[in-house]
């Protein structure tokens, strides 16, 4: 098995989902980190979301990353041989009131990997830029459909149903 310092994103999530899957907890990735993935690094995260789908809960995660050799820090876990850090935002798995059901399975070195599709991805980074004016996320909303086959077409339905047509329209064309 690779050890954890030579782990990038993909494959220390992957090690880390098989692990709390032999617990019986389902997680997936989620947020910057999947952008990091999807784009080929064009954008780096440090951070790996890791959300729980069925809220389990989280003492059971915390013996399992202890057992790995994690420590808690707050609402992270940290590890001594990785900058990567890992964070288990509570589930619903959702972009704003949609539950996300696409889940992409990738097998890496370390495992099966478990991650939003990449137009899921593009649809939680504009959720960023529409609501917050985040335009760090829409650049990283590009760089993945510049990377990734994505459906613009489900993206721009989404975008209506959250009340920001107008605003897809805009950026539609960076998106290509």
């Amino acid at each position: 098995m690779k050890k954890i310092n030579k782990m990038n994103e993909a494959e220390l999530s992957a090690f880390v989902q098989a692990h709390l899957e032999k617990e019986g907890i389902d997680v997936v990735l989620s947020g910057g980190s999947v952008v990091t993935i999807y784009s080929n690094n064009k954008y780096v995260s440090k951070d790996l979301d890791l959300v729980n789908r069925y809220a389990i809960n989280h003492k059971k995660i915390r013996s399992v990353m202890i057992k790995l050799g994690f420590q808690e820090q707050g609402r992270y876990f940290t590890h001594l041989d990785t900058e990567l850090f890992i964070e288990f935002p509570a589930g619903p798995l959702a972009i704003g009131e949609e539950v996300i059901s696409d889940i992409v399975e990738r097998e890496v070195e370390t495992g099966t990997l478990r991650i939003i599709s990449p137009t899921d991805c593009v649809k939680d980074r504009l959720a960023a830029y529409y609501h917050w004016n985040d335009h760090q996320c829409l650049v990283q909303a590009e760089y993945v459909a510049q990377s990734q086959n994505v459906d613009l077409e489900e993206v721009e339905k989404w975008s209506e149903r959250e009340g920001m047509l107008a605003k897809f329209e805009e950026i539609r064309s960076r998106l290509k």
